[in-house]
């Protein structure tokens, strides 16, 4: 069963809801948004989310809200190759 998108303003709730929850400086993995926002649907039914999820991740990265890194380094998400996660922007 497919699962339904999510509008770009739902997803990015979730994610500010997953950062907010975390540590300063703490990060998530994209992942962990598409699979809250597909929590009743099949087991890989979330992986459907995931170019919705770091598009979004990527707008918020543009407006400077969230930093987008790898192995704690901040990159951009458009062009890194392997494994992202999500931060706030520190102060």
């Amino acid at each position: 069963m497919a699962v339904p998108v999510p509008d770009d303003a739902t997803i990015r709730a979730k994610i500010d809801e997953l950062l907010a929850a975390r540590d300063a400086g703490k990060t998530i993995c994209p992942s962990e948004a598409a699979r809250a926002l597909a929590p009743d649907s099949a087991d890989d039914a979330w992986r459907a989310l995931m170019d919705d999820v770091r598009r979004v991740a990527f707008a918020a990265a543009d407006a400077g809200d969230v930093e987008v890194t790898q192995k704690g380094e901040v990159v951009d998400g458009r062009t890194a190759r392997g494994p992202i996660r999500l931060r706030v922007v520190r102060n």
